[in-house]
């Protein structure tokens, strides 16, 4: 029969204390990771989104495409003028590592919504995204619609 050893409650206490200590550092810094997303979301769409996203409006009008953008408290949204449940919009997501600008499309079709969620550009921080990104992702998102 194996012989068990008895583990000093004195080193449980110790590793359990520095566990805490280790989880508590990664909280509050994960807490300030994300507030400083925050704030460069917020001029990720003051000074890039927004513009390109008007931008984008703008020329769909001329091409015959009703759009109309939209900038609800702390997000962006480029809406369809046929359809309430047709829009891109952007958000942050704060749980991914590091966290990052999303963009959410939603379609209707028939009786149903089909929506997505993907980066703008993968793992890319919110002050590191361009304008030509969000081009980019306007354009691709935009797909459904201009096919019509």
């Amino acid at each position: 029969m194996a012989q068990c050893s008895i583990v000093e409650v004195s080193l449980v206490r110790n590793r359990l204390n520095r566990a805490i200590d280790t989880a508590r550092a990664r909280a509050q810094q994960r807490r300030e990771l994300t507030a400083a997303a925050e704030r460069a979301y917020e001029t990720f769409l003051r000074d890039v989104a927004t513009p390109v996203t008007r931008l984008i409006a703008n020329a769909l009008k001329v091409e015959n495409y009703a759009f109309t953008v939209f900038t609800p408290g702390g997000g962006l949204r480029l809406a369809s003028d046929r359809g309430r449940d047709d829009y891109v919009e952007f958000a942050l997501d704060g749980s991914a590592e590091p966290p990052q600008v999303v963009g959410r499309i939603s379609r209707a079709r028939g009786s149903r919504t089909l929506d997505e969620e993907r980066p703008i550009k993968p793992g890319i921080p919110p002050e590191e995204l361009s304008e030509e990104d969000v081009l980019t992702f306007l354009l691709d998102a935009l797909q459904p619609w201009l096919a019509r």
